[in-house]
């Protein structure tokens, strides 16, 4: 029997159509098998398809929801949560309130945040976590496969993975320049990715004519078929703690905040808010808040 399905596409973070990152999103998924949604994802072609289920008599959250880039499954995406929740509270007209999402991280409150007819999103992510810097030798080899010159990197930041649910390896240069004429070596970083268990790599740097903007980024993940993501939620949330963590930004007590900045190369910029709850000069809780605007609402029969 056909299925049919509500499937948006959302552009987050942005209020422009057209700029920000592109997630597709279903929302009455219940009754998709796997396989259906990976072949959503892979028509939809979007970096990532979050797929939102109702709960089946459960309490401790409000709707699970699963994500698929073209290839593969993933835990958790920033910009597809801003996404999926933009589009439920339109679709619902939502008043503002918190939603709370299952996801692979773990169950996450979600703010809606009404004004007038439109929506703004707050997500706070899963736990923070940093590895071990990485050895000279590894550096190296990312170095490289970005195109990159050892003496490009920010000495201040050292390379080394950031997490709140799914991992991206944290670059930090000194020039905007050097960001914006990246050609990486996909086939070597996808190989890297391997090695090192990560698939994302994000170059940022705090080289901004913003003042307003603290930093811009990049962030490239070829090992999940996503060359260059334009602007990622679960890059720029863990670098505010990884800022923290390596007490670039001193916070003893309190909270962080920066906007941070992606797509400018590729046409599609868009920006975030980072907000960063510090302990005892230790990153706490990570949330980001981002605009969305609805590009297209169709029904699918599957």
């Amino acid at each position: 029997m056909m299925k049919e399905v509500i499937v948006y596409q959302v552009d987050s973070f942005t209020k422009e159509k057209f700029k920000g990152n592109p997630a597709g999103v279903v929302l009455n998924a219940e009754n998709l098998t796997t396989e259906e949604m990976q072949l959503i994802a892979r028509e939809l072609n979007n970096s990532e398809t979050a797929f939102v289920f109702s709960p089946k008599e459960n309490n401790e959250f409000d709707y699970h929801i699963r994500y698929f880039t073209p290839t593969t499954e993933v835990p958790i995406c920033g910009h597809a949560t801003i996404g999926a929740l933009y589009a439920k509270a339109i679709e619902d007209q939502l008043d503002s309130c918190t939603i709370r999402i299952n996801t692979q991280v773990g169950v996450l409150p979600i703010d809606i945040i009404r004004n007038d007819n439109d929506y703004q999103i707050t997500m706070t992510q899963g736990n923070f976590s940093v590895s071990p810097v990485f050895e000279q030798s590894i550096t190296q080899n990312i170095v490289q496969a970005l195109g990159l010159q050892i003496e490009d990197l920010d000495e201040r930041c050292p390379v080394q993975i950031a997490s709140t649910g799914h991992s991206k390896v944290m670059i930090g240069i000194k020039s905007r320049t050097v960001l914006n004429q990246l050609t990486p070596n996909f086939d070597h970083l996808t190989h890297i990715s391997t090695e090192i268990g990560c698939n994302g790599y994000f170059v940022f740097t705090f080289d901004s004519d913003d003042h307003n903007v603290l930093t811009y980024g990049r962030m490239f993940a070829p090992a999940i078929g996503i060359l260059e993501d334009p602007v990622t939620g679960n890059a720029n949330g863990p670098l505010g703690g990884y800022l923290i963590q390596n007490k670039i930004i001193e916070v003893s007590n309190g909270n962080f905040e920066f906007i941070g900045r992606q797509g400018e190369t590729i046409n599609r910029i868009g920006q975030m808010k980072v907000e960063v709850s510090v302990i005892n000069e230790i990153p706490e809780t990570i949330r980001i808040t981002g605009n969305a605007v609805c590009v297209f609402r169709t029904i699918m029969h599957v």
